[in-house]
């Protein structure tokens, strides 16, 4: 117990044995007072007499900080103030005028010379008549170095480098000559032991042996590999001591995920209410990296089950072949639909960003759907081109996607009906001033037809809910048959106004207007509905709960929405 006083007491009196500092800089600027402030940093003693004995110290670095900024010619003056218990240790810097730069020279010389490596965006903070800081003269010899090691020029040496200051003049020169000497070239990979095929390994390379040196290549193959899903463990490292002349070898070491793995879980939402998830997934079957799985997901007014098998293509991260087939029983309000689908999908990523899907399923649906039934069979070719680009991960603060699906079917081609389905979707986000956010979303489609009777509900339109016109319940909006109940509509117009405001580190107020309808003719009337809500950034991802009314149905009264997931 007495040691434990003693050591609180010791705390207090160390945390006590400080005094405040105050810098004052004539003429004001803001970035020399931080840097002196951050050269001198905490003031430890608290009495005057040991105070007085740092001045020289303290004038030291206050005078060293004004120098790196560019003021040599500073007149200091430090004293005590405050009272004996809480001294003031005070420091009053007048600048004086600044030292400018004159000549500035930056030559980049040997094989580099010229080319994108050394385009050096640092360089045009050192202008001519710009104020000295030795800060940036600095930063632009780490870019130099940086880039020399990115780009593989590693016998790149300074052949000069300095910094003349004369105070005389008020003016300081630099000249920096820097020889890159020759670029290396990225080598043979060569992997640990493993049970994948050599050939799918060597797909997955983004590069081809005898590429100049870049080290954005030995990482996009590391992040590559962890996300082929194959594996639990990868070590990426190019050794140049190892280099054979200027070709550096690549080393991988890879450790194999167990192939099985099974998940569990759950979610809620108003559209469909408490919903489980049941996935089982085989990662990797056979050497040449097929996988396969199966899902299975059950609410209240839904219950599916699906199976896939995939196939690896060239290149494998983002490129496959996957074979399907799916249950499907769904029944909201006025519509059941019970239906059966087996197709492939070919999945590619183009050069440009997009990811295409070329998909071709069979598809057998009984259906109900106000007082109309029936069954279709249809062989339904699709095309899928979507992008996403987004930064800030899980919860981005900007971004847009965009979404184009295209699918039909011919009468008589295994179909019992034709139609040319077309829907699209654009998103965006843009985060301003930290905290200010805007979302808006537009959806548009269309389906062409000679038999809208015969169309299955599935390929049909509904708006309302969550992810549509809140202050309706899900797929409440569309046209209705004679006896009032909703039976889908031929065109889609859903659209979102969203403003959200950060109160609280992740915590959003929002406030949002949807407008849009599902229906038969571009003349229909649209809905508008206005609301509020708040967002939860969780760790997998915002949480949303809204408040909701629609302006066009007042009947309706409020509605409340609760949603999580990725707003793009």
């Amino acid at each position: 117990m007495g040691r434990a006083i003693l050591l609180v007491g010791l705390l207090l009196v160390a945390f006590g044995a400080q005094a405040s500092l105050k810098v004052t800089v004539v003429p004001a600027k803001k970035a020399v007072r931080e840097n002196i402030e951050a050269y001198i940093g905490t003031v430890d003693d608290d009495s005057r007499q040991a105070l007085e004995r740092q001045f020289r110290h303290i004038e030291e670095q206050a005078t060293l900080a004004a120098q790196a900024l560019g003021y040599y010619h500073t007149r200091n003056s430090l004293s005590i103030g405050g009272t004996d218990d809480a001294p003031v240790l005070q420091v009053r810097v007048e600048l004086g005028e600044p030292v400018r730069l004159g000549q500035v020279s930056i030559e980049i010389m040997g094989p580099g010379q010229n080319t994108d490596a050394f385009l050096l965006p640092t360089a045009a903070l050192l202008t001519p008549g710009a104020v000295l800081n030795h800060g940036r003269y600095e930063g632009v010899k780490s870019q130099i170095n940086n880039r020399a090691l990115r780009y593989g020029y590693f016998e790149g040496q300074y052949l000069k480098h300095e910094l003349r200051v004369d105070l005389e003049s008020n003016r300081a020169d630099i000249d920096i000559q820097y020889d890159t000497g020759p670029r290396y070239r990225l080598g043979q990979v060569h992997f640990s032991e493993t049970i994948f095929d050599p050939e799918l390994l060597e797909r997955m390379v983004p590069f081809e042996p005898g590429v100049p040196y870049d080290a954005d290549l030995v990482g996009e193959l590391n992040q590559d590999l962890l996300s082929s899903g194959y594996f639990n463990g990868v070590l990426v490292t190019a050794p140049v001591d190892k280099a054979s002349g200027q070709d550096v070898p690549v080393q991988v070491e890879i450790t194999e995920r167990d192939p099985h793995s099974l998940g569990l879980g759950g979610g809620f939402s108003t559209d469909v209410g408490v919903r489980g998830k049941l996935s089982w997934d085989q990662h990797w079957v056979n050497p040449k990296g097929h996988s396969r799985g199966a899902n299975m997901e059950l609410s209240a007014p839904r219950q599916e089950i699906t199976a896939f098998y995939q196939v690896p293509l060239d290149p494998p991260i983002d490129n496959n072949l996957r074979y399907f087939v799916g249950w499907q029983h769904e029944d909201i309000d006025d519509v059941e639909t019970r239906s059966l689908a087996v197709g492939a999908e070919l999945n590619t990523r183009l050069e440009s960003g997009w990811q295409r899907t070329i998909g071709l399923r069979l598809q057998n649906e009984i259906f109900s759907l106000g007082d109309d039934s029936g069954t279709s069979t249809l062989l339904i070719p699709s095309l899928v081109l979507q992008r996403t680009q987004a930064t800030g991960g899980v919860d981005p603060s900007r971004g847009y996607s965009v979404l184009m699906d295209v699918q039909g079917a011919k009468e008589g081609v295994l179909s019992t009906v034709d139609f040319a389905r077309v829907m699209g979707q654009v998103k965006g986000l843009y985060t301003a001033f930290d905290n200010h956010r805007l979302f808006g979303r537009l959806a548009l489609g269309a389906v062409a037809t000679n038999d809208f009777s015969s169309i299955p509900p599935s390929l049909r339109f509904f708006a309302g809910g969550d992810q549509s016109i809140r202050g309706y319940d899900y797929q409440s909006l569309s046209p209705v048959d004679s006896t009032d109940e909703t039976v889908g509509g031929r065109y889609l117009i859903a659209s979102t106004a969203e403003y959200q405001y950060e109160f609280i580190d992740k915590w959003r107020a929002a406030t949002f207007v949807d407008y849009g309808n599902a229906i038969d003719s571009l003349t229909d009337p649209l809905k508008t509905s206005v609301g509020v809500g708040v967002r939860w950034v969780s760790p997998i991802g915002p949480i949303r709960v809204d408040l909701a009314r629609s302006l066009s149905d007042p009947d309706e009264g409020y509605k409340i929405h609760f949603s999580m997931g990725p707003e793009l």
